[in-house]
């Protein structure tokens, strides 16, 4: 019998499956809050006018394209070191950073990377999580332990009983954190609670991972590197994942980074050299085109503060449909949604059960994920109230 005569049927993949669903949604007043993705006051995933620029001058000034190494393109990597860590900080000095297939790419290279160099393969995860973090590093050989993290009920932090978790982590684990943003909850640290989180894994001698896929989505660029500044200054190494889907609106072009901080200068370097063989034995080299969108938009201080506007008008869009929503509810007396105005970014938990998540759909048309997940971004001045009625119905 041959190999793909034995293969079992493929599962459907969740994300695949909601987008089946809501294009098999025949009402007009159907809503997509599933797919994790920024959608503008009218419902559009648009390219931003400086994505757009920035196509416009390679198509006219790009003049090969020749191979880059494993690390990707320099001047990309060099500027998001930068948004990472402020330029002529001691953070900055002992970070590298290469380019990656995505944020996705970069967790898988660091899970190749701390697979082949570290001392051990048990990494701790937030519960709950973005649901690819178990599977990534599942298939990587790992083993998963759940730290708490969210309480769904009450749409606060568990922080005692994150904190007393992570008090089990030791010499060679891997935690990983969430920059900002935390997917699915919104709820973040704050930055006493950082500086606790940091300490507590500096006692362990474990190594943080840092999931950065929103920077700039919470409070600002300086605002949300505010938790990476704390950890790279309480412990000698840490790793982080960075994308640019989000705040570039680059989704399809798989722009990422993978950033390796080291006690020092040298041991950065050191450091990088043994990534770039992991990439050059995976994808061999990242594709350059949403890279060079980027190196060249924060290499031009005028694209670079248009961006900047860009990416504040996304943020106070997703700010001001979270207070909507929360004003909205506000007369619901089966629950009280206020937590949500004070969490961040694109996601929130619902915290309804699995039938009212159907009946959100079949019934109201709003589309959100089995967990109650809800991305806050598909909300527009047109559907908030319809939403909003939809879940009162429900809670």
């Amino acid at each position: 019998m041959t190999m793909f005569a034995e293969l079992p049927e493929a599962p459907i993949d969740p994300i695949l499956g909601m987008a089946q669903a809501f294009a098999r949604d025949p009402s007009p007043d159907k809503v997509d809050l599933g797919i994790g993705i920024y959608k503008d006051e009218h419902g559009e995933v648009i390219v931003l006018p400086t994505v757009k620029a920035a196509e416009r001058a390679l198509v006219e000034n790009q003049a090969t394209k020749r191979y880059l190494s494993s690390a990707g393109n320099p001047e990309y990597n060099e500027r998001t070191r930068g948004l990472l860590f402020r330029e002529g900080s001691d953070a900055h000095a002992r970070a590298r950073t290469i380019q990656t297939v995505g944020g996705t790419g970069a967790l898988r290279v660091a899970a190749d990377f701390i697979g082949r160099f570290g001392t051990g393969k048990r990494i701790f995860l937030p519960d709950p999580t973005w649901a690819n973090h178990p599977a990534i590093f599942g298939v990587a050989g790992f083993e998963i332990v759940n730290y708490p993290y969210y309480d769904i009920a009450t749409g606060t932090l568990k922080l005692d009983e994150m904190m007393g978790a992570l008090a089990g982590l030791r010499a060679g684990d891997t935690v990983l954190l969430h920059g900002c943003c935390h997917n699915p909850s919104g709820a973040d640290p704050s930055a006493a609670q950082w500086a606790e989180i940091a300490d507590a894994v500096a006692r362990s001698g474990a190594t943080p991972l840092v999931d950065l896929a929103y920077l700039g989505f919470a409070e600002g660029l300086e605002e949300d590197r505010q938790g990476l500044a704390i950890l790279a200054e309480r412990l000698p190494e840490m790793i982080v994942a960075s994308s640019c889907s989000k705040n570039f609106a680059l989704y399809r072009e798989r722009t990422g980074a993978l950033t390796v901080v080291g006690a020092n200068p040298g041991q950065a370097d050191t450091a990088l050299g043994n990534l770039l063989p992991v990439v050059r034995t995976n994808y061999s080299m990242p594709p350059d085109h949403g890279a060079a969108i980027v190196a060249h938009i924060l290499g031009d201080a005028t694209l670079r503060a248009t961006w900047e506007q860009e990416l504040a008008a996304m943020r106070n869009r997703i700010r001001d449909m979270r207070h909507e929503l929360v004003r909205l509810l506000s007369g619901n007396n089966r629950r009280d949604y206020s937590f949500l105005a004070g969490q961040h970014g694109m996601f929130a938990m619902l915290g309804v059960s699995g039938d009212a998540v159907r009946r959100l759909r079949e019934e109201w048309h709003v589309h959100v994920t089995g967990s109650s997940r809800a991305n806050i971004a598909g909300l527009t001045p047109r559907n908030v109230a319809h939403v909003a009625q939809a879940i009162a119905a429900v809670s």
